[in-house]
């Protein structure tokens, strides 16, 4: 499986993640960062955030030390903007604004919205029809915890299509992508986008449209 690069410096290698595939190392494949040194031949690359396995899209990746420590601060910080898409086949209780909540635990590996305590998640959203009851997302979440967004959008009462473990509908793929991402290094603004290009949902002659008449989420006025 090729990896597509979509940029690369002296500092960072930014790709296009394939959805299905596992970050981490399993019995089937070697680890994901491992891959793209094979395909690359860069040894020096080093991990600052990550992706579920079901997720697609842009991911990035350190090539020194330094730059490792800084995008690390940053997604620590959580001054790094990350924008993701989803769809899901269910409608939600409201068609845009703000989810959020305490997030903990809960069995197999999931998690869950808890009413008092956990650790605090928010994600700003907006939504858009795409007619046969879908519903496209766009997803800005301001914290970084593990399936925020799976959760949120189950929360919501639209679980991400072909997302099982959060009641989603079977589908050909889990239908989350990471869509925008913006990032600064060395005093340079980076900004970059990469619609999905894998699905036959987000591949439909409606959602295709409807993605070309986004704008650049750093420039969407995000519900508050």
């Amino acid at each position: 499986m090729m990896i597509p690069i979509l940029a690369q410096t002296d500092d960072f290698l930014l790709i296009d993640k394939p959805a299905g595939l596992d970050f981490h190392q399993n019995e089937e494949q070697a680890s994901l960062i491992d891959l793209v040194r094979q395909q690359t031949g860069i040894d020096s690359l080093f991990t600052v955030h990550r992706l579920d396995k079901m997720t697609s899209g842009l991911l990035l990746l350190a090539r020194n030390p330094e730059t490792t420590r800084s995008l690390g601060e940053q997604f620590a910080a959580h001054h790094i903007q990350k924008f993701y898409l989803a769809i899901s086949d269910a409608k939600p209780s409201k068609k845009q604004g703000k989810i959020q909540g305490g997030m903990e635990k809960g069995r197999g590996g999931s998690w869950k919205f808890v009413r008092e305590g956990g650790q605090l998640a928010t994600t700003q959203f907006f939504s858009y029809g795409l007619g046969d009851g879908l519903r496209l997302f766009l997803l800005r979440p301001r914290t970084g915890r593990t399936h925020q967004l799976r959760v949120a959008l189950k929360s919501l009462g639209s679980p991400i299509l072909g997302d099982s473990r959060y009641a989603g509908t079977e589908a050909d793929r889990g239908y989350l992508h990471a869509y925008a991402i913006e990032f600064k290094l060395a005093g340079n603004t980076h900004r970059y986008t990469c619609p999905p290009t894998f699905g036959q949902h987000f591949q439909s002659a409606v959602c295709q449209d409807q993605l070309s008449q986004l704008d650049a989420p750093w420039d969407l006025a995000w519900p508050k």
